[in-house]
C-alpha cells in the first residue's frame, strides 16, 4: 500500500528553557539542516495541539506536559522545497505552518529518532535563530522573548 501524502498544514515547535535556550534538531534527510520540531497533521481534522503534541513526542521524545505548551497564534505559508514535493499530492506547492512554543526546564532529556534527526543541540536564542536553515523557523525563534515573557 502506498503511503499516503502528506497534509500541507503542519506545526512548528520552538522548544525551549526558561533561560531562553533553544533545541535544534539536526534532520537525518538533510544534514546540516537544523531545525525546531515540525510536522504535519496526521489526519485533517487533527487539532493542531495534538499534532504539536505528537510531533514533539516523536522527535524529541519529550512529553509536552512536562513542560508548557502555548499557542502563539501565528501562521507562516511558505513554499514547500522541491526536494519534499513528492511528499504531498501532486500541484501541492505550499504549506500553512502554525507556530507553537514549549518552556521546558533545563537539563530536559532528549532522545532522538535516529531515522529522523542525527543530532541535537540547545543554543541561545540568537544562535539558535542564526543556525535554522527556515527562514520561519529563524523568524519564530527570534520572537521567542515576546512569547515568552
Amino acid at each position: 500500500m502506498p503511503k499516503p501524502f502528506k497534509i500541507p498544514r503542519s506545526v512548528l515547535v520552538v522548544i525551549h528553557t526558561p533561560a531562553l535556550e533553544v533545541l535544534l534538531i539536526n534532520r537525518a534527510d538533510a544534514p546540516g539542516f537544523w531545525q525546531s520540531v515540525t510536522g504535519s497533521q496526521d489526519r485533517e481534522d487533527e487539532p493542531l495541539e495534538q499534532t504539536a503534541i505528537r510531533e514533539v513526542r516523536e522527535e524529541t521524545g519529550i512529553a509536552a506536559d512536562a513542560g508548557v505548551l502555548r499557542d502563539w497564534g501565528l501562521e507562516n505559508v511558505y513554499e514547500i522545497y522541491p526536494r519534499w514535493r513528492h511528499r504531498y499530492a501532486e500541484g501541492v506547492t505550499h504549506n500553512t505552518e502554525h507556530v507553537f512554543g514549549l518552556l521546558v526546564p533545563a537539563g530536559t532529556e532528549v532522545r532522538i529518532d535516529p531515522r529522523e534527526h542525527t543530532a541535537f543541540r540547545w543554543l541561545p536564542w540568537r544562535e539558535a535563530a542564526d543556525a535554522c536553515f527556515s527562514p520561519s523557523n529563524a523568524e519564530a525563534i527570534l520572537l521567542l522573548p515576546e512569547f515568552a515573557a
